[in-house]
């Protein structure tokens, strides 16, 4: 059966939906929901058949970790290790879209860490999103309402794309089609991954 779609206001989220989502979350299911760049696919960190379930979904490569979702900046830095410098940038450009790869603590599963033993983390500033972290207490498990190389950018199509192995969707209304901006700041360093909707170019140290 296809998961039911839930109107939620992305701005004043209401709580209701936002708390029957975050009960999905917690029991292990998985939900889509609007963020900061377009719709994303999540389940709880702590739900290791959850997480399998997501990567199964989406068809995605294990090699490649799914990022973790958070509320704020003391919630990333549980889940990773912020030097000096890394603050620096991750307070100029957070939250908004941008994935931030730095060195994983040991709170993150080794499933979701690169062979590097880095993790991908973005800060939300999405009112859905956000509260949802919020209620569950823990970050998401998140990874683009992508199907190929397309883009679902609207609740049926996640539906008709996704919608056998979704518990729910929350459906805010149609989202952009740029994903967000990957910006790996391991030693020290900015390095762009993948350039998206967020600009972080001036923290990209320019070759000589």
């Amino acid at each position: 059966m296809a998961a039911p779609i839930l109107l939620i206001d992305p701005i004043h989220p209401q709580p209701r939906l936002l708390d029957r989502a975050a009960a999905a979350l917690q029991n292990g299911e998985l939900i889509a929901y609007p963020t900061d760049s377009y719709y994303g696919l999540g389940c709880d960190l702590l739900s290791k058949r959850a997480i399998d379930r997501l990567y199964v979904l989406k068809g995605h490569d294990r090699k490649r970790p799914m990022s973790l979702l958070v509320p704020d900046l003391s919630d990333l830095a549980k889940y990773a290790k912020v030097s000096n410098f890394a603050y620096r940038v991750i307070r100029h450009l957070a939250p908004g879209p941008f994935t931030f790869v730095l060195e994983a603590t040991r709170l993150v599963p080794d499933a979701m860490q690169t062979r590097q033993k880095t993790v991908g983390l973005r800060i939300t500033e999405h009112p859905v999103a956000k509260g949802l972290c919020e209620r569950i207490g823990r970050p998401l498990v998140t990874t683009s309402a992508q199907k190929g190389e397309e883009v679902l950018i609207g609740a049926d199509e996640i539906r008709d794309a996704f919608g056998h192995g979704l518990a729910l969707i929350l459906d805010g209304g149609p989202q952009g089609a740029e994903p967000s901006t990957i910006l790996s700041l391991v030693d020290d360093q900015a390095i762009i991954l993948r350039q998206g909707k967020g600009d972080a170019s001036e923290f990209v140290q320019q070759e000589p």
